[in-house]
């Protein structure tokens, strides 16, 4: 086959991919943010089957030979080796479940979505934990199929952060274990930090006012941008100028949608920024989580709470909450916005703790899947770890076990990459504040040009290369977990006077 025929079968592959991929993304989206619930079984049952008929594709046999010449041809071009590669690999994983398997699994995440939803707004994890057991019987189901003689959950980690496996992780989280327990225990036995007017009654409408200046300051371009509301903040996407996010608003917590605002652009950013080859692409879709959540965290951490940051945003909130803000200084206002507290909700956690929550789903979702913890009463094992972690309890499923979405989807192995990313985050604003002036660029309303560095650094490759290597090319340096526990030792031990 000439090369011509041969790309323009890839070509047509991934156009055809692409289609129903988008329009599985729109339904999505509009599910978890405005259709009716009573449309429910209708709308999860034709999705089903939508993603049905994208499997096909996805599986299409007689693209194996186009993808393989495609890769060892060394005059083509290196970004179409790349996708070719990581096609076939994605292919190899999937090729081996039967249709009919994995558009049940589509259905039943759809459904085990929705009495999720039902369980967190009821607080009764009695509603979920069926489903929960069924979503986990079909992943084992499905992941038998590979015949890969790796552990199941190495498989599962693997997926979502590329040669991750259990061994690594423990060695991460043991070192964060080792240096940020001690520290967290002086912080909370420090003198604390008064955070109450954060907390006071901030109406929701009001809010919507400000985000309107926070997008604007973020240049989230409604060009190719759109923020909604849900239940569970997340960022979708159909392409590089069709990225849509959302935020969640309470109303005795200004800080919560924010600071989710802030995280979600970063991850719209990413794909936004992604070279303008790859739109549809793998290249674009199948970047690691990782390195995803290391531009969302790094986002909403290293620069949406930072000084210069609120410098030039925070007149705007204190105009748009008077009574509520009028005798708080800036410096007052980022000690609060900066306070370490053990608490239940990992989306509301500050920096220093993060990485315990996401701890308790790291070891919940290996004892899941090694058998040594149970679907039944794990309400009750999410409470005891949060304790034994934290030294907190959550006193209802909502804010304990039906916190996240992720389970009710079947995304095992993703929770880890939230502490990953955080970790890389450090290595790359160390470097970037090398290069750039960050601090001079936020408060004078110049957050565009440091996204320009990421997108210069980090962005435009999407997963042309995998995170060892983005790390190598915009650090010079391999990943070092301890810059991030360097960072965070010293962040708080100046905040609390340690």
């Amino acid at each position: 086959m000439n090369r011509i025929e041969r790309n323009h079968l890839l070509k047509e592959w991934i156009f055809k991919r692409s289609a129903y991929s988008m329009a599985l993304a729109i339904i999505d989206i509009d599910k978890q943010t405005v259709a009716p619930s009573g449309g429910n079984a209708y709308r999860d049952e034709r999705a089903a089957f939508l993603a049905g008929e994208l499997f096909s594709i996805e599986t299409d046999e007689s693209m194996l030979p186009v993808l393989e010449e495609m890769q060892n041809d060394e005059e083509e071009e290196p970004y179409l080796r790349r996708a070719a590669f990581l096609y076939q690999k994605e292919m190899r994983k999937t090729l081996c479940i039967p249709k009919d398997e994995f558009v049940a699994l589509e259905e039943l995440k759809s459904v085990s979505y929705t009495k999720w939803l039902e369980a967190k707004r009821n607080n009764d994890y009695t509603i979920f934990e069926p489903y929960l057991k069924k979503i986990i019987e079909a992943k084992k189901k499905v992941y038998a199929y590979r015949n890969d003689t790796k552990d199941l959950y190495d498989q599962m980690l693997d997926d979502f952060e590329p040669g991750m496996n259990q061994e690594k992780y423990d060695v991460f989280f043991n070192a964060l274990k080792e240096k940020l327990v001690p520290l967290i225990q002086k912080v909370t036995e420090a003198k604390q930090i008064d955070d109450h007017f954060l907390f006071e009654e901030y109406p929701v409408e009001e809010q919507k006012k400000f985000m309107d200046h926070l997008l604007q300051y973020l240049h989230f371009d409604p060009q190719w941008g759109y923020q909604n509301e849900t239940e569970h903040p997340f960022t979708s996407w159909t392409c590089e100028n069709d990225c849509r996010t959302t935020t969640k608003y309470l109303v005795d917590n200004v800080m919560s949608a924010i600071f989710s605002t802030v995280h979600e652009v970063g991850h719209a950013y990413y794909e936004h920024d992604c070279d303008p080859r790859f739109d549809g692409m793998i290249l674009s879709d199948g970047i690691s989580s990782g390195m995803h959540e290391s531009q969302s965290r790094l986002c909403e951490n290293y620069l949406g709470r930072r000084k210069s940051f609120w410098e030039y945003n925070y007149p705007y909130l204190q105009k748009q909450f008077p009574q509520q803000l009028k005798d708080i200084s800036l410096d007052t206002f980022m000690k609060a916005v900066n306070v370490s507290r053990p608490s239940l909700v990992r989306t509301e956690a500050d920096e220093l703790t993060y990485p315990m929550h996401i701890l308790v789903r790291y070891e919940i979702e290996k004892g899941l899947f090694n058998g040594s913890i149970s679907v039944e009463g794990l309400d009750q094992t999410w409470a005891d770890m949060y304790e034994k972690y934290l030294g907190v309890r959550p006193v209802n499923a909502s804010e304990g076990i039906l916190q996240d979405v992720h389970w009710s989807c079947g995304e095992f192995g993703y929770f880890p990459t939230y502490a990953l990313g955080s970790a890389f985050a450090a290595q790359f604003v160390k470097k970037m504040q090398e290069e750039i002036a960050v601090d001079d660029l936020l408060s004078n309303n110049h957050y565009d040009t440091v996204i320009e560095w990421l997108k210069k650094n980090i962005h435009q490759y999407g997963c042309m290369y995998d995170a060892d290597e983005i790390m190598q090319k915009a650090t010079g340096a391999s990943f070092d977990v301890n810059v991030y526990i360097e960072y965070l030792t010293r962040k708080y031990t100046e905040l609390y006077d340690l």
